[in-house]
């Protein structure tokens, strides 16, 4: 698409990304708003700390199931569409959370923002890829991970003022309802609004070309890369696929070597560490970490608003920088910087002595120590793996197998995330605490340098036809 840059629409190509990646704050609201909502869940459903884990982490588990099929789908029923689909789902779980009267009953509509969560995770980034030049591709596709973290800070800044509003999050707020109820409502609103604005936006090029239908691929990309580029990408797409059938999981097999393409496990290597360094546990048990290592709600979630400032931030270096360097330096420098600081986390928490609650008593240097490193882990992580792994999962694989590779990535990355966000409470309540779980992340995060050394392939500037699985 380089050779007509001046009759490119970019104006629309840019409102389009956003529109898409509405999904990816919504990701992140409906993922972050739980953190306020822990100690609510526990005294409406009467739950200790592994029913807790598990009324958080429950949602994973259908973001697992919406990351599997909606990739797949996504190759039947197009990108746009499943993206509709998710933004009814969001709205329809924002509402149940807030009137669950049992923890089952809340359980199933997390599912179900699960399931929205795990379609929007990987089609919006895909979506993205499909659609914008190769140049600006890392650009707009680490919007993404501005979008999630935004998520994460409205909610954390909504659930900040529901519950000093009401006085806490167990306390009455408006018409009966306790405030972190209200905590799960304040999600339709965008949800609705992704709805409406999705209907705007124009299915991807590349899925109309897969299932056959070049004209209205071409009427797409002439409104926003000129007649010239349209055609050229149009017939480049069409040489990337088989026209024998319909892509499916056969084709991440490889027919000579007989064998799984080693481009579907580098994704689900990808996939799978960026959730095993932590980072969630730091967005969805947030203020529960910090009051645990003795700051009070109100300073604890506080601290996660100032951490999703901090992350936004920190994805604004991506932004400038992941379509100069590259993809693969960016995960490399935050590899190293990750396993650092939670090796620094780690130490503030070691040898600090326990109140009759059971919480950490740090000292004013190792409290400062644990604030400063978890917040330079955060901007590590999210100059890094945060946007550089959801670019890469919506680029690398080629257009064949692009949906089902996806949707073994994205299986894998939230069943990681699931085993992540249920196990650190029990880590908590036992003997490892807060030392061992953050070692173990620690660990994760160093193995994840050698990962990015040996097996990750920079993707930078190469045209979606052109990767190579």
């Amino acid at each position: 698409m380089n050779e007509s840059s001046n009759e490119r629409n970019m104006s629309s190509i840019v409102l389009i990304s956003i529109i898409a990646t509405l999904g990816g704050f919504l990701f992140g609201f409906d993922s972050g708003v739980i953190n306020g909502t822990v100690d609510g869940l526990k005294q409406a459903f009467h739950s200790e700390s592994a029913g807790a884990g598990f009324n958080v982490a429950s949602i994973l588990l259908g973001c697992a199931v919406g990351a599997f099929f909606a990739g797949t789908w996504a190759d039947t029923y197009g990108r746009r569409g499943i993206l509709i689909l998710s933004a009814i789902l969001f709205i329809l779980s924002a509402w149940g959370a807030g009137i669950s009267s049992s923890s089952l009953q809340f359980v199933i509509y997390r599912l179900i923002g699960g399931l929205a969560i795990g379609a929007a995770s990987i089609i919006c980034p895909a979506y993205i890829s499909e659609l914008v030049p190769a140049e600006f591709r890392g650009k707009l596709s680490s919007i993404q991970q501005i979008a999630i973290i935004s998520g994460l800070t409205a909610a954390a800044l909504s659930n900040y003022f529901l519950a000093a509003a009401a006085g806490s999050s167990v306390s009455e707020l408006w018409f009966g309802f306790t405030a972190w109820r209200w905590m799960f409502w304040v999600g339709i609103i965008p949800a609705a609004i992704f709805l409406f604005t999705l209907l705007t936006i124009p299915e991807s090029p590349r899925y109309l070309v897969t299932s056959g239908k070049k004209d209205k691929a071409l009427a797409v990309l002439t409104k926003l890369y000129g007649v010239k580029a349209a055609t050229k990408t149009v017939d480049d797409i069409y040489a990337s696929i088989a026209h024998d059938h319909q892509p499916s999981f056969a084709d991440l097999i490889d027919k000579n070597k007989k064998r799984i393409r080693p481009i579907v496990w580098v994704g689900i290597g990808l996939a799978v560490l960026q959730q095993f360094v932590g980072i969630n546990v730091v967005f969805y048990y947030g203020a529960v970490l910090w009051q645990a290592a003795g700051f009070s709600e109100s300073d604890s979630l506080f601290i996660s608003v100032v951490s999703g400032v901090v992350s936004i931030g920190a994805c604004l270096i991506t932004f400038f920088l992941v379509d100069k360097i590259g993809r693969k330096p960016l995960l490399l420098v935050g590899s190293v910087g990750m396993t650092i600081t939670l090796a620094l986390v780690a130490f503030a928490f070691a040898g600090a002595p326990l109140d009759a609650k059971g919480s950490l008593i740090l000292s004013g240097s190792m409290g400062m120590l644990a604030l400063i490193a978890a917040n330079l882990y955060v901007i590590f992580f999210n100059m890094s793996w945060g946007p550089v792994v959801w670019i890469m999962l919506g680029e690398m694989f080629p257009n064949q197998i692009r949906g089902t590779g996806l949707a073994i990535a994205g299986l894998a990355q939230w069943l990681a995330n699931f085993i992540i966000t249920l196990t650190f409470p029990i880590l908590l309540a036992s003997t490892l605490g807060l030392v061992g779980a953050y070692s173990i992340y620690a660990a994760c995060s160093l193995f994840s340098v050698f990962f990015v050394i040996w097996w990750v392939k920079e993707t930078k500037g190469i045209e979606l036809e052109n990767m190579e699985g």
